[in-house]
């Protein structure tokens, strides 16, 4: 007989993060795993985009990330997949150093 697991899950919003733009949450934490919305360049100060391009956007990206990660009670040494979208490829010299940070 196959009984179906459980999984419990447990919204995260953080609020040292900029709020989540849409009816959504910064994160759902799941079977031990923590499963972070899409993030942008948003600061969390001035509720804007940061400014000076590509870069300072990539860095406050994985600020977000960052803080909804370790509100969420993990850090950023256990993270296993992050999908990074790029609206032009020209801007992969920029943010992949920011990423392997």
């Amino acid at each position: 007989q196959n009984e179906a697991m459980e999984i419990i899950k447990e919204t995260i919003n953080c609020d040292t993060a900029p709020p989540a733009i849409g009816p959504y949450s910064h994160a759902t934490k799941a079977g031990g795993m923590v499963y972070v919305s899409g993030c942008i360049g948003i600061s969390p100060s001035t509720k804007t985009m940061v400014p000076g391009g590509v870069a300072a956007e990539a860095r406050q990206v994985m600020e977000n990330m960052k803080m909804i990660i370790e509100h969420a009670g993990s850090n950023m040494s256990k993270v296993v997949k992050c999908t990074v979208l790029l609206t032009d490829m020209a801007n992969f010299g920029e943010v992949n150093p920011i990423y392997a940070e």
